[in-house]
């Protein structure tokens, strides 16, 4: 046996099947966000109408998107997936700031949210682990039993990805399939035992499209026109927090069977079958809760109160327990898939050296123990609700960035082999980017606290990437 063989290797296996990747699309898409932001949607919208448009915007934004990768993904099967198509249609500036963003907060900071939400989750079965305790002060900064627990599983999580993709796979598939049936089952029992009269308030037909703020006291305000536009804008933050990582099985295109049928195949699949069931969910909520119910539960934790219409007692243990197997699962997608990009990054020079390198089980074990440190010091600053606000700003301008890429790259390269091509182009594509603009816009505007600092991260990435093209700080 060689060396190299004991030490490292030199190429990703390609392991996952299309089911495999199906799996990844939908366990890293659902996490804890079904069960808690449907509060401020409801708080931001007042209607019931309201609530399920959002999530159908929301729904209708990522399976476009989706079928828009389908192309690129098929153009250029490679680890790195995102970060590839911007190199390929921009140049090696744009695609670092995607990476140094994704670095920076797009992976590692939704890595923290959802591993803080398992965290919280937790706490219901083992009240030692909530956030209120706090386990750790250290003067300028007190640390809670949950942020303590959330960086074990990240940790835990990232040393199995060390072990090899199948041990990852082995996760990701048997933790997402739980987290469907569990899904599927609540959303059965809560439609067979609505309450008639709550269903009958919430779905009236003359009060069903009223948009306004509703409070927690019950009290509402009226929005002007414009304002009710932001008001949707701050809406859709939850639900494209909710809804995004679907892109991470491009990320792992080395590994998987076949990537020019099976990614784009997976990212379809995996976005509708996302897609339908937080539909199906919201209207499930609507028929045991009333908007009131809905917009003033504890915490935000309408999965909780929900639950425990239906349930009973029993709803908060059920509830936490699906929360508990969602989160650990989608975090392990977050985290195998993560890795691949700074391993791309290395590769063309512009991360460390030695996250390009992979070891005897054929994954960027640097890569990923860099990321899980940069997530657990995230998680320390426990605030979910920033993280969300942040993270879904910058997400969905590179995502306009890169599906602007499919007009570049068929200009600049019309006769570049295409195995398969953007579904609804070019009026699909074009329709994202305009209601992408337009949700970019209304949320500098009416939330702009967390969306500037986002926005001036990915610009600190513009002098970094000088000075690590002048080779100052990459080794």
């Amino acid at each position: 046996m060689s060396l190299e063989s004991n030490a490292e290797t030199t190429s990703f296996k390609p392991t996952l099947g299309l089911v495999d990747a199906t799996m990844l699309v939908a366990g890293s898409m659902i996490g804890s966000g079904i069960f808690i932001v449907s509060a401020d949607i409801t708080r931001n919208t007042g209607s019931v109408g309201w609530l399920i448009f959002v999530w159908v915007i929301t729904g209708f934004m990522t399976l476009t998107a989706a079928l828009s990768y389908g192309e690129l993904s098929a153009m250029f099967p490679k680890a790195g997936g995102q970060y590839v198509y911007l190199k390929e249609a921009y140049n090696p500036l744009i695609s670092f700031l995607y990476g140094w963003s994704f670095f920076t907060v797009i992976q590692t900071a939704t890595i923290a949210a959802v591993a803080v939400a398992f965290a919280k989750f937790t706490a219901y079965l083992l009240p030692f682990f909530s956030e209120d305790i706090v386990a750790l002060n250290l003067g300028f900064l007190k640390i809670s039993s949950a942020q303590l627990l959330s960086i074990v599983v990240i940790v835990l999580l990232t040393f199995i990805n060390t072990r090899g993709v199948n041990s990852g796979k082995i996760i990701q598939t048997t933790f997402t399939l739980t987290k469907l049936l569990s899904l599927l089952g609540l959303i059965v029992f809560g439609l067979l035992f609505m309450n008639p009269e709550i269903w009958a308030a919430n779905w009236n037909s003359a009060t069903m499209w009223d948009l306004h703020k509703l409070n927690l006291d019950g009290s509402v305000e009226s929005y002007t026109t414009i304002a009710a536009f932001g008001a949707i804008a701050a809406s859709m933050v939850g639900s494209i927090f909710s809804s995004d990582s679907w892109n991470n099985v491009t990320f792992i295109a080395g590994e998987i069977k076949n990537p020019q049928r099976n990614i784009g195949l997976s990212l379809a699949l995996g976005t509708i079958i996302v897609t339908v069931i937080y539909l199906l969910t919201n209207v499930m909520y609507t028929g045991v809760l009333s908007l009131q119910d809905i917009a003033s539960a504890d915490k935000d934790r309408v999965g909780v109160a929900a639950s425990q219409a239906i349930f009973g007692g029993a709803g908060t243990i059920i509830i936490a327990v699906m929360i508990m197997i969602s989160t650990f699962g989608c975090n392990n997608g977050l985290i195998m898939s993560g890795a691949r990009v700074y391993y791309s990054m290395a590769k063309d020079g512009l991360f460390f050296k030695k996250v390009g390198v992979l070891n005897k089980n054929s994954v960027p074990e640097f890569g990923l123990w860099i990321q899980c440190i940069i997530a657990s010091l995230w998680a320390l600053s426990g605030k979910y609700g920033n993280l969300l606000d942040m993270i879904s700003f910058v997400v969905v301008v590179f995502y306009m960035l890169t599906i602007v890429g499919i007009f570049i790259l068929r200009k600049q390269r019309p006769d570049a082999p295409r195995p398969y091509k953007a579904f609804g182009y070019p009026f699909l594509p074009i329709i994202y980017i305009v209601m992408g603009l337009a949700f970019c816009i209304l949320l500098i505007i009416y939330k702009p606290e967390y969306t500037w600092p986002g926005l001036i991260i990915v610009l600190l990435g513009i002098p970094v990437y000088y000075l690590i093209a002048r080779k100052e700080i990459v080794a």
